[in-house]
């Protein structure tokens, strides 16, 4: 589990980000990324390849393009995706940007489709799609997995900017994969907020799993609900944000529920560091699988002492909420198998002040699941907030750690030192506000905060936040935090809100990391259940031909 997919090799410097085209293919997973094979900083951008037969356990093979070709991509290989054209017949349709710096659309397929490992891909002569129309050259970019139309006819979806400044989903058909022309419809989607647009993905979710574009018996709306969601990458806010609607195949008409960051639906992959996400589907176990890059917040010459920058996220799986307002993310079942000594708590008060240390597992790499309750008739005396429309990373801010409350601060610290001058906390706070019927209702802000994660000075420390959909007079609270050393992942409400944390402790490394439980409200909780675990290592194995020639 240490530093997940993100292995600095001794004779080599690695940028890992993007995560491109993963495809279940053969038996053998596949996780393709953005990679600078000559330094741990951006340039010579390239597809880097790993597989792996548990989404854990991972092995680098070769690099699976290059930037080297003038007409397709000699200034790099940018991101983009894999589509399973038939069973045996695979396609990655690719952003490059070619020697007059301009963003074009390109094909590599496998030199050999019958090799499980797929190490050897051979670039289509010319580009597919190219900017025209008045689109912006320099701002076309990052292709979808494509899929199928009721007509036979496949699809992508490409993130464009118009000469004219608008922000564009163009979709894009073809009939063999090769030749591809815009569609003269409208656009699958055109963007209200003037902000640099990448990485999108689209895709059907359903309640009870993700599905596959082939998967036809969910569409049987008795049996399941079913709606499409489009993610994409807003650049500038180093966020991943996505919207929900139903989409018609027939005609290519994506009916949206709401606009990208809504005031009062602000939907994200993660409201923390996770950024450039991209999914796909798993056909061995019918469920949808998602990535995200981790960036560093450490300055450039950081990245170069230490000789890589970037991970990748743990995989996690995506279905839609019972409601159906949103997805749920959940750690994939896999990470699992890496639990080693378990510790449980039951019916433990948490009184003001209370500070309770989860000792007897390796507290800087572990794995652990808590559920909150609350009296509910104290609710009543929860802090009032004049409207639920407040920012909720300022308010995260505002209330800090430090400052009391009624319903909160209460959750975990992680990652911190024997004298506690380094910690992350990862907690929540209850408040009621008013309703427009003049009714009181409850809302859980559920919050990271990086403030006091490092003694160093260099990181970036950023608390961030988010409120949790989850009534407390109906559900119990609960957390589920994944701690990797040096990355955090908490997954609130089961899943309805994930934050990412990216920490660099000086002194709560190792054995010198603690875990505790707090409640620094006024107000009385109880963990009703505390599990945590110790986690093993994955196993990371490099058969890159160039590391291996550099070794000997």
């Amino acid at each position: 589990m240490l530093k997940y997919m993100a292995m600095a090799h001794p004779h080599h410097q690695y940028i890992y980000s993007d995560p491109n085209g993963p495809v279940y293919y053969k038996g053998v997973y596949h996780l393709f990324y953005q990679y600078n094979p000559q330094g741990p900083i951006w340039g010579n951008m390239s597809w880097a390849h790993s597989i792996s037969y548990n989404l854990i356990d991972w092995v680098h093979v070769d690099i699976a393009l290059r930037p080297n070709d003038p007409n397709l991509d000699i200034n790099g290989c940018y991101s983009g995706s894999i589509t399973l054209i038939q069973d045996d017949k695979l396609a990655i349709l690719y952003t490059g940007e070619d020697s007059k710096n301009h963003q074009v659309q390109n094909l590599a397929t496998p030199k050999n489709p019958s090799d499980p490992s797929l190490r050897e891909w051979i670039k289509y002569p010319k580009p597919l799609m190219t900017p025209i129309d008045g689109i912006d050259p320099c701002q076309f970019r990052d292709p979808t997995t494509a899929w199928l139309g009721p007509d036979n006819i496949w699809r992508v979806t490409i993130g464009a900017r118009q000469m004219d400044g608008k922000w564009m989903a163009f979709l894009y058909k073809s009939r063999d994969f090769e030749n591809w022309t815009k569609s003269e419809e409208t656009p699958l989607y055109l963007f209200e907020k003037d902000l640099v647009v990448e990485c999108l993905d689209f895709f059907p979710v359903g309640i009870k799993g993700s599905l596959g574009d082939d998967d036809n018996h969910y569409l049987n709306k008795n049996q399941y609900k079913k709606k499409y969601a489009l993610k994409v990458s807003f650049q500038a806010k180093e966020q991943d944000c996505y919207i929900l609607g139903q989409y018609s195949p027939n005609l290519d008409e994506f009916k949206v529920e709401s606009d990208f960051m809504n005031d009062d639906l602000d939907l994200r992959m993660d409201y923390g560091k996770f950024y450039a996400s991209k999914s796909f589907y798993d056909p061995d176990k019918k469920r949808r699988v998602v990535w995200g890059w981790i960036m560093e917040t450490e300055s450039r010459a950081d990245d170069i002492k230490k000789g890589w920058s970037g991970l990748m996220s743990f995989p996690r799986t995506i279905v839609l909420s019972e409601c159906g307002k949103q997805l749920i993310q959940w750690p994939i079942e896999e990470i699992e198998k890496l639990r080693g000594e378990k510790i449980s708590v039951e019916n433990k008060d948490l009184h003001f002040g209370s500070l309770f240390e989860i000792s007897g597992v390796t507290t800087s790499q572990a794995d652990v699941e808590v559920s909150f309750e609350i009296e509910i008739g104290e609710l009543k005396n929860a802090e009032s907030l004049e409207s639920s429309k407040v920012d909720p990373q300022e308010l995260c801010k505002e209330k800090n750690i430090s400052v009391g409350g009624q319903f909160g601060p209460f959750g975990l610290l992680v990652l911190a030192s024997d004298n506690m001058l380094e910690q992350t906390a990862i907690y929540f706070r209850i408040f009621k506000i008013k309703t427009d019927d003049d009714c009181e209702k409850y809302v859980v802000l559920m919050c990271s905060d990086q403030s006091r994660s490092s003694l160093r000075d260099e990181p970036v420390k950023t608390t961030y936040g988010t409120f949790l959909d989850l009534d407390p007079l109906q559900e119990k609270i609960t957390l589920r935090t994944l701690i990797d050393h040096s990355i955090v992942e908490s997954f609130g409400g089961e899943g309805r809100s994930v934050i990412t944390a990216r920490v660099y402790p000086k002194l709560a490394i190792d054995k010198g990391s603690h875990l505790y439980a707090f409640n620094y409200g006024t107000k009385s909780v109880k963990i009703l259940k505390l599990n945590a675990w110790s986690m093993k290592n994955a196993q990371f194995e490099s058969k890159r031909e160039e590391e291996e020639e550099e070794a000997n």
